[in-house]
């Protein structure tokens, strides 16, 4: 008989796991890789099946960011209200890989689109993480001029999540750009306030703040590798932790 590979004990009971919309590009230039959207869907099946509560935050920058189309003459504000629709698109591309392989998902938008998803109600999604849901949030803060990560950073503080994995291409945070830079150094650990000071831009200021306040760990990790989700919640020294 093969031997049967048992998950270390998880030391994060509830996550909220950050993603990119970059993150779900792969090597395109736009929009999806159907295969990278898989391979997070079972990253996010395994630590579910062990008992983990499992929330996200999605960005939609594979589609539009709010920023860059103000540059091209749309109001910020406009801009980022489309930005959150791209978020959408995306949470619903993540629901639909996750209920392929057989768990239960509900997305919650912080902008009503009935036919689409449920509006975000908190105690609404508290109830999920009791049915052993997947909750997806999508349209940031319902607000523009603020990020999905000051999203990720809200949701978790208001789901008493007990930290926030920030998924990432590279595998933590540098000093300085690490693709530029060959003697970049890597932090194992960092403060908020150095996170803040060095500008290691982590998080927005905003949102690194939020945890700040709320003693709420970043972990940041490399997203790219598989299984890496699983050892980030069991405690494995990987990444970047932030506190």
């Amino acid at each position: 008989m093969f031997p049967v590979k048992v998950m270390k004990k998880a030391v994060y009971k509830r996550i909220v796991l950050k993603l990119s919309g970059e993150a779900l590009e792969g090597s395109r230039d736009f929009g999806i890789d159907p295969e990278v959207v898989k391979s997070i869907a079972r990253q996010i099946k395994e630590v579910h099946d062990v008992g983990v509560d499992v929330m996200l935050v999605i960005g939609g920058g594979n589609y539009f960011r709010g920023a860059e189309g103000e540059r091209n003459g749309i109001d910020r504000a406009t801009g980022d209200h489309i930005g959150m629709l791209a978020t959408v698109m995306n949470g619903l591309v993540l629901s639909n890989a996750l209920e392929t392989i057989g768990v239960k998902t509900r997305v919650q938008s912080a902008i009503e689109i009935r036919a689409l998803c449920e509006p975000y109600i908190r105690r609404r999604a508290l109830r999920h993480l009791e049915k052993k849901r997947v909750v997806i949030f999508v349209a940031g803060t319902g607000n523009p001029f603020f990020t999905t990560d000051t999203a990720a950073a809200l949701r978790a503080i208001e789901m008493n999540a007990n930290a926030i994995l920030k998924a990432t291409k590279v595998d933590g945070v540098y000093d300085k750009d690490p693709k530029r830079y060959k003697d970049a150094k890597k932090y194992s650990a960092v403060s908020y306030l150095d996170v803040i000071r060095q500008q290691l831009r982590v998080m927005d200021t905003t949102a690194t703040s939020l945890c700040m306040e709320n003693k709420l760990p970043i972990v940041v990790f490399n997203m790219t590798k598989a299984g890496n989700i699983r050892k980030v919640v069991t405690g494995e020294k990987i990444g970047t932790v932030v506190s």
